[in-house]
């Protein structure tokens, strides 16, 4: 039924809270578990501000490694349970970054948390889970998480 499955991550213990999920479905279909993560790219300038571009670089450049660390251990666990699994760090706006990768490595299903690194207790999923419900175009499989201290 699910060849392939979409995890898309933040970094943050809320998100992380899909992977009990995700494993469990892609050892019952045998499938292959992507994580993604996406960076935004961006530089915010105040009114009289001047862009050092050496420090926007070597901070995109600590990110990039740090999402990629992260990723490639994640991948290596699931490997090391018998699971197939692929690792992904894509740039640009967050939606639209899962919504595209998605669709370019044919996923079968998207399995993401109700709330990530910006989540609130008030509302009932986070902004990024609402704009991929919104615009999705396969089945996804959103966890409700809660609150991690």
């Amino acid at each position: 039924m699910y060849n392939k499955i979409l995890v898309p991550l933040d970094g943050s213990k809320r998100a992380e809270a899909v992977l009990p999920h995700a494993e469990e479905m892609a050892n019952r279909y045998g499938a292959e578990v992507i994580f993604l993560r996406v960076e935004e790219l961006y530089v915010m300038l105040e009114w009289d501000e001047v862009v050092d571009l050496a420090k926007c670089h070597e901070k995109f450049d600590t990110r990039k490694k740090a999402s990629e660390s992260y990723l490639a251990q994640l991948e290596t666990e699931f490997r090391d349970k018998g699971i197939q699994a692929d690792a992904r760090v894509v740039y640009g706006p967050v939606v639209k970054s899962i919504l595209t990768t998605a669709e370019e490595m044919d996923v079968d299903i998207i399995v993401m948390a109700s709330h990530g690194l910006s989540g609130l207790p008030r509302t009932f999923y986070g902004s990024v889970t609402a704009g991929v419900l919104q615009k999705i175009d396969r089945p996804l499989l959103i966890i409700r998480t809660r609150r991690i201290k």
